[in-house]
């Protein structure tokens, strides 16, 4: 054996041990500041406030209507969210060419835009002066400042997240399932429903609830084109923004609710992508 082999490791010079030491406090700082970054407000909303003053909060009258308006709204938005979407991601993932890559990032453009913008741009499309509020108007239908603008409004802003985790667990489909299901003679419905769908499951559950999620949260483009009328469009975060001006014990029990709400779907879409 060459004495290479059989000589123990070089050990590192004092200036190479001053820079591990410096790289290891530094990343210390750095990953410390942004872990109590996010830490810290969470035990702020936790932590200032006794069981009884958070359980008198959500005794407030503002708080059962905007539970329930909540649900209802943030079910019916998954529902359109799932029924549309899931068809639509099937597209995008087997269809190749530049058009249909613009669509697929014009449909993910509410991601990034500000939540003004995307009030703006639904009172644009479906309120009363916009491109379809005459058609609207002119059969009876108005839609901004209703339970219909709500839905909507989540739709909008909680759809890409959907779209993302639909389009990319499609697109890691084995082609020959496909194939080989279609020469059995299956149809294109059913390859879809009996193939697509079922393989898929985990992802598209991991991205309905993330799509719920970010429609439980919706605030801005609710806020502009739906209004924030109790009992009618107020939505739990609208009624968090109405509880800080009169009462913050209200406003902080129901924030507690949205938190475990929160933290309950991500150790269920974690536990799913376990199995």
């Amino acid at each position: 054996m060459s004495p290479a082999l059989t000589s123990p490791p070089a050990r590192p010079s004092r200036g190479a041990a001053w820079v591990g030491v410096a790289w290891s406090a530094a990343v210390g700082a750095l990953s410390g500041f942004l872990l109590l970054l996010v830490v810290l407000p969470i035990a702020g909303l936790l932590f200032t406030a006794s069981p009884g003053d958070l359980l008198r909060g959500l005794g407030d009258p503002m708080v059962g209507p905007a539970v329930r308006l909540t649900l209802a709204t943030t079910v019916a938005s998954l529902v359109l969210v799932i029924g549309c979407g899931t068809p639509l991601a099937w597209v995008l993932a087997r269809r190749r060419g530049r058009a249909w890559r613009i669509v697929e990032i014009v449909v993910q453009l509410p991601v990034v835009l500000p939540p003004a913008v995307a009030g703006v741009a639904l009172l644009l499309a479906f309120g009363r002066r916009g491109l379809l509020g005459p058609g609207l108007a002119s059969i009876g239908i108005g839609l901004p400042f209703t339970r219909a603008a709500v839905i909507l409004a989540e739709t909008f802003v909680a759809v890409p997240f959907y779209l993302q985790a639909a389009i990319a667990a499609f697109r890691r489909l084995e082609p020959d399932l496909v194939l080989v299901a279609r020469t059995l003679g299956a149809s294109r419905p059913r390859v879809f429903f009996t193939v697509a769908v079922p393989i898929s499951k985990a992802a598209l559950a991991g991205g309905a609830a993330m799509s719920w999620a970010r429609a439980l949260g919706e605030f801005g483009a609710t806020l502009m084109f739906a209004g924030n009328l109790t009992g009618r469009t107020q939505t739990l975060p609208l009624a968090i923004y109405s509880a800080l001006e009169s009462d913050l014990r209200t406003a902080q029990s129901l924030s507690i609710v949205l938190v475990v709400v929160a933290f309950a779907l991500l150790v269920a879409m974690r536990a799913g992508t376990r199995t």
